[in-house]
């Protein structure tokens, strides 16, 4: 079959996902049409439908690929991508767009901070729940055979937990709090765990809990109210906030021991009421932490030492999405998946 000129793409309109047909995106040198295999839906997602970044173009930012076409490059390069199945780092920076001079913190290697990037499905820059989609081949990585496509797909979240081993020396932490059980939070306590961390997860589904304990991590069950703060007595020399709730924040810094490190991986549409008292009290170091190394995570996925396949509650047509977010949104429902059919074959 030959490449088609026209794909199925789902793009966020008044807060719900709303299917369109659009020609295939064009292609700028050294970048690369993906045809997506899987794509994942993240929390991010469906704040964005409540209005995070006030994104309007097509959502999705973590997916399992192949290369369907490339551009500007050399017959050589062009013969290595075509078909190979990739994932994609989602922060698109200065160099890919050709920009001259790049900013100040491309200079500094800040890519993923860069003051001009666009961000695949999040910000103007249209995501993976698309039959195809557009990424700098710089942005590229290639799959391992050993790991499946549904392993893969997990490949930005997982490097979004990877992200904290770059960040703090894991080592000085025996033990650690993880609050919220989702899809992030699991994915950190699986990391800190393989790390050699003595991880506890705190949250308020059992159904979740339970999926964390066949994977060894101890587990506690909160309300997940403000009844915690009076109920929970433990403290923490590293607590990892990625609750996906602005509550989860207090808590977070109630359970920070002093001088601790609270670090923070919620994102959410909205302000946070918080009171910035027990950081200054308790002299805690708040550390941000968003996107991470790829190559970590694709290492843990090829060893075998991480498999989060365990965490995919059910898969979608592609052509289904908007009942998939839907799905997704429903108490106890871990990963939502989104299959796109064979269109072409090379």
């Amino acid at each position: 079959m030959k490449k088609p000129h026209r794909m199925l793409a789902f793009r966020v309109s008044r807060n719900r996902l709303k299917g369109v047909t659009k020609s295939l995106p064009s292609l700028r040198p050294s970048w690369a049409l993906i045809r997506v295999r899987l794509a994942g839906i993240c929390n991010t997602d469906v704040e964005i439908l409540r209005g995070y970044h006030a994104f309007r173009g097509t959502a999705g930012h973590e997916f399992i690929g192949e290369v369907a076409e490339v551009a500007g490059v050399s017959s050589k390069a062009r013969k290595y991508w075509i078909g190979k199945r990739v994932a994609g780092e989602i922060n698109v920076a200065c160099s890919a767009y050709g920009y001259k001079p790049v900013c100040e913190f491309c200079k500094r290697g800040l890519k993923t901070h860069c003051a001009r990037r666009t961000v695949l499905g999040i910000v103007r820059h249209d995501g993976a729940f698309a039959e195809y989609l557009t990424l700098p081949l710089e942005n590229l990585h290639v799959v391992p055979t050993n790991v499946s496509d549904e392993k893969a797909v997990f490949i930005e979240p997982l490097a979004a937990a990877c992200q904290i081993l770059d960040q703090l020396d894991i080592r000085k932490f025996s033990s650690a709090a993880v609050l919220g059980d989702g899809k992030l939070a699991q994915l950190i306590a699986i990391v800190l765990h393989a790390g050699g961390v003595r991880v506890t997860l705190y949250g308020k589904h059992a159904s979740k809990l339970a999926l964390a304990r066949q994977s060894g991590i101890a587990t506690k069950k909160v309300r997940g109210d403000v009844s915690d703060l009076k109920r929970l007595k433990e403290n923490y020399r590293l607590v990892v906030e990625a609750t996906g709730s602005p509550t989860g924040l207090a808590l977070a810094q109630h359970m920070t021991e002093p001088r601790g490190t609270l670090l923070l991986k919620s994102t959410f549409h909205g302000a946070a009421p918080v009171e910035t008292w027990p950081i200054v009290v308790k002299e805690i170091t708040v550390v941000g932490s968003r996107c991470g190394p790829f190559a970590k995570a694709i290492s843990l996925l090829r060893s075998g030492k991480v498999d989060p396949t365990s965490l995919i509650s059910r898969t979608f047509a592609l052509g289904q999405a908007s009942q998939a977010i839907a799905y997704a949104q429903r108490r106890g429902v871990m990963k939502v998946l989104l299959r796109n059919r064979p269109r072409f074959q090379r």
